[in-house]
């Protein structure tokens, strides 16, 4: 016994051209199932210590990618390094995304600085075109570390295989491991904001008054 199945000629293929075009447009995101932490331990992307970054840099041709948001970079930063943000700050001013920030502001915000931040949709995009070169060795570094974990896995998803992280981020350096850096802050430093960073101020400041005071 045969089966007719029916036909649907109602439905009409699209024209070869536009066909193309969509097939070209049209690009499914790269996501990476293998988290940063995984990629460090496996051996895929290397770890680099603090006192060598600045010799990976200049020896090796790694380039030195700062995914901080703007305003960290803005306090101090290594010169000639790159920078694609992997957060940015979130303009929307909907009644439950406002909510939200005065809740951040609350309980974050303001010991710390950070501000409402969401996903740089355009992160990977963005660094594809800085360095387009998939083959090329690329130092991915943040303030503390987890942020540039996050964007190890989602650069290693899109195809670079040449990744090193900075152990702990920026929080970490010394004075003199980056020998040029921009900015009005310790590299360090950057990242601590709001009460947080008065209070750092302070603490750094009480051993020299209890010298003076002797």
């Amino acid at each position: 016994m045969t089966v007719l199945l029916p036909q649907l000629n109602h439905i009409h293929k699209l024209p070869v051209v536009l066909n193309r075009r969509l097939r070209q447009s049209y690009r499914l995101p790269v996501i990476s199932a293998v988290s940063g932490k995984e990629l460090i331990l496996s051996g895929k992307v290397r770890a680099v210590e603090p006192k060598e970054a600045n010799a990976v840099v200049a020896s090796e041709g790694y380039i030195l990618l700062d995914v901080r948001p703007a305003w960290e970079r803005e306090k101090a930063r290594v010169k000639g390094s790159l920078h694609v943000p992997l957060f940015v700050e979130d303009p929307d001013n909907g009644p439950i995304t406002l909510l939200k920030k005065w809740i951040h502001l609350g309980y974050i915000g303001l010991w710390t600085g950070q501000r409402f931040t969401m996903i740089n949709d355009e992160f990977a995009l963005r660094v594809v075109e800085a360095v387009p070169d998939k083959e090329s060795k690329v130092l991915v570094v943040c303030g503390e570390g987890l942020r540039s974990l996050a964007a190890v896995s989602k650069l290693h998803g899109e195809g670079y295989k040449s990744l090193g992280w900075l152990t702990g981020g920026f929080n970490r350096v010394s004075e003199g491991d980056f020998p040029e850096i921009e900015g009005t802050e310790e590299l360090r430093f950057a990242t601590i904001g709001g009460v947080s960073f008065y209070l750092l101020k302070l603490l750094v400041l009480l051993p020299s008054f209890g010298q003076k005071s002797r």
